[in-house]
């Protein structure tokens, strides 16, 4: 798995570079799921990168947690959708590469405008039951915050997911234990998650090491087994807000702010180039 390794590495990189460029953006989400994207596009995922916006015969991701665009962006053009070039337009004028994703830019491989946090579960689950009526046989995957989760509308979606046997839906939820305004215990506790979940319906699956590129492709692949069992998966992953970047990982004072030169220096010297810098 070296190679996926080596892809996340170069992932953080892009990060942390487009954030500082316009001292403007959210490093510490992106940094702790940047193995989840890197397994899930890289590695598990069907996908085209043509793109067609119905993505009918192929696997869709849906992200709702949108204040981790420079990942998700990153991510797109690491694996072939647009030019990594374009990566340097990051948050600027005219860029189609804005704060947080958006379908009138048109950029190849986002399918939901999000950031306004807690519509992304219900988007993806009627993605995948339109999925199920068509005879697709492919799969819908979709990522959450955890502090995204005391939004009431995700409770919504989880019961019309189950109840309607939306069986090709593989959520993951983000379990970093931060949000904006500080740890989620402290802000809003979430409690039991995977009794939550299990009394809406579901089957839960747990990533302890969400952070470990090789443990999220083997727990990607686990989930996928589970599909088509009558019920919708949900995977907590564990992740550290900020990973690989050790002044940064687990504070959410890093949620959505910049590195200075300093420490952007400091960041990359942590970070070896692999793939070649955009």
């Amino acid at each position: 798995m070296s190679k996926l390794q080596d892809t996340a590495t170069q992932i953080r990189r892009d990060i942390v570079r487009m954030v500082h460029a316009v001292q403007s953006g959210h490093p510490g989400g992106s940094l702790g799921c940047t193995d989840f994207l890197t397994a899930l596009y890289f590695k598990v995922m069907k996908h085209n990168p043509s793109f067609n916006m119905d993505g009918v015969g192929e696997d869709v991701f849906f992200l709702s947690n949108g204040h981790i665009s420079p990942v998700f962006y990153s991510v797109l053009a690491r694996s072939g959708y647009f030019p990594t070039q374009e990566l340097s337009t990051f948050r600027k004028i005219n860029s189609r590469l804005q704060g947080h994703p958006t379908t009138h830019e048109h950029l190849p491989g986002v399918r939901m405008a999000s950031g306004s946090l807690g519509q992304g579960l219900s988007v993806a689950a009627g993605a995948a039951l339109a999925k199920k009526l068509n005879n697709d046989t492919n799969l819908v995957f979709s990522l959450h915050g955890d502090g995204e989760l005391d939004e009431g509308q995700n409770w919504e979606a989880a019961m019309f997911a189950a109840h309607h046997k939306v069986d090709n839906l593989i959520a993951t939820v983000d379990w970093n234990g931060q949000q904006i305004d500080g740890p989620t215990d402290k802000v809003m506790a979430l409690g039991n998650l995977a009794a939550k979940f299990e009394a809406f319906g579901w089957e839960v699956v747990h990533l302890e090491k969400g952070n470990d590129v090789d443990e999220v492709v083997a727990t990607l692949e686990k989930a996928k087994t589970l599909t088509g069992k009558g019920k919708p998966i949900v995977i907590l992953m564990k992740t550290g807000m900020g990973h690989g970047i050790d002044f940064m990982e687990g504070s959410h004072e890093w949620h959505g702010i910049a590195p200075n030169d300093e420490q952007l220096a400091k960041a990359l010297a942590q970070l070896p180039e692999t793939l070649g810098d955009y």
